[in-house]
């Protein structure tokens, strides 16, 4: 019995996702709950659980594809394999419609024709062909990929595959030395520096009149994350009205207190910096200024105030910014803030930040220290009231007590939504932060 498997909702609400690798071929023997892919939604890859055991009769997509939910994604040949039971409250459907009951899945099937999907690879100068195709229909024979297809996918990580795309080195052909079959950028850049054929140009001559557009060009499809930002932001821009208020301060206490964290053997393990120290007064601060921890409800004309705070942390990865949140944040310690940003930060930039990770915070800290930057004004997260920026710490001249000494100096850079908080309020969450940093014992007393 052939059972076809669509595209679920992955719990965040988005229309779409791309295709990353397909773990299985056609012909393949799946178990239950066996990965048969990775997606790439706007906010997360994902890993997609076989919801059946049996035979993979056709791959409806191939890698690189824009594939809607709710479309078919993959047909499996169910035959002589036993379909979960269904719970006695439940009047289960028809075999040929029955979808896989997957935990934080279920899209409902669309009823409606079928969405085109863009391809992979499709230049501007491509055809309209080769830029958009129809998908096929759910009953098509798919064509029996090529030999070298049939094979098991190459398991690789985000960053890897991104350098492999990069270098333009199809992963299938690379023989991977990593442990239990894994890829490796050095495995990529091995291959690429055996398979490259183009002549060198001296570094330093310039000859355009050499080159064709599209090396003078390069056209990058808006999806992913990159999409999700862009929508994200222009959201943001023009809907939150932005205000922005700064203050320079010394944190030299702070700084001692990291650098004495790091260097006790019982808390070497933690990874305490200025930004888990800023965490922590984020959370204590936010308590004297609940607008900033609230979100425009203008559906419902209300204005929501949080009681909790999960704690946004902006993070740069290959995929673009993402910005996970440590939920309960306000209920943890320092160094369980600490270890809860490393680990966070770790998964983003790996790519696995999960979508519950990648939603539902309610204040959020930029630190855009770390690229040597002093200043900026973030751009609100949509649905937040606030975002707070730290720059970069630089050890300079400052007054103190009395005289002129070598201190460590930071600027904090805060924008809010003014529907919700006026400049008082900032101004009073923005010096409640600086007090913590200027002496970090105050975080005792208030916490």
């Amino acid at each position: 019995m052939i059972t076809d498997f669509r595209l679920p909702d992955l719990g965040e609400g988005l229309p779409e996702a791309e295709i990353v690798q397909w773990h299985v071929a056609q012909g393949d023997q799946v178990t239950l709950n066996q990965t048969i892919a990775e997606v790439e939604t706007a906010k997360a890859i994902v890993e997609l659980p076989s919801p059946f055991a049996g035979t993979v009769a056709a791959l409806r997509h191939d890698a690189g594809d824009v594939v809607a939910v709710g479309e078919v994604l993959i047909s499996f040949d169910v035959a002589g394999a036993e379909a979960p039971a269904p719970e006695e409250d439940d009047v289960p459907a028809p075999a040929e419609t029955r979808e896989p009951n997957l935990v934080g899945y279920g899209a409902e099937p669309r009823a409606a024709g079928r969405p085109k999907r863009r391809v992979r690879g499709a230049s501007a100068g491509g055809s309209a062909d080769d830029a958009v195709r129809e998908a096929a229909p759910h009953d098509a024979i798919v064509a029996a990929p090529p030999e070298r297809e049939m094979r098991e996918r190459p398991r690789s990580t985000p960053p890897v595959r991104k350098l492999a795309k990069d270098l333009g080195v199809e992963l299938a052909l690379v023989e991977a030395s990593g442990a239990s079959g894994i890829i490796t950028r050095e495995d990529v850049e091995a291959y690429a520096g055996r398979t490259a054929t183009a002549p060198t140009v001296p570094v330093g001559i310039d000859r355009p009149s050499d080159r064709s557009a599209t090396e003078r060009e390069e056209r990058i499809p808006i999806r992913g994350v990159r999409k999700h930002t862009a929508d994200a932001m222009v959201r943001s821009a023009f809907t939150a009205p932005h205000a922005s208020t700064f203050l320079t301060l010394d944190v030299t206490a702070s700084v001692r207190l990291v650098e004495g964290l790091r260097a006790d053997r019982r808390y070497a393990d933690h990874r305490v910096g200025i930004l888990a120290v800023a965490a922590k007064a984020v959370c204590v601060a936010l308590r004297r200024t609940p607008d900033l921890n609230a979100t425009w409800d203008e559906a419902a004309g209300e204005i929501v105030r949080r009681r909790y705070v999960n704690l946004g942390i902006a993070a740069a990865t290959d995929r673009g910014l993402v910005v996970p949140s440590v939920k309960d944040a306000d209920r943890m310690s320092l160094l369980e803030l600490a270890g809860a940003i490393g680990e966070l930060a770790a998964t983003a930039r790996a790519g696995r930040a999960t979508p519950a990770d990648l939603s539902g915070g309610t204040f959020s800290i930029t630190n855009f220290g770390v690229f040597g930057v002093d200043a900026g004004t973030p751009i609100l997260v949509p649905g937040e009231a606030g975002i707070l920026g730290l720059g970069a710490v630089r050890r300079q001249p400052w007054e103190f007590e009395g005289g002129i000494a070598l201190r460590d100096v930071l600027t904090l850079s805060l924008s809010f939504d003014h529907r919700l908080v006026d400049g008082a309020e900032a101004a009073r969450f923005l010096t409640d932060v600086g007090d913590i940093l200027r002496e970090p014992g105050r975080a005792m007393v208030l916490a």
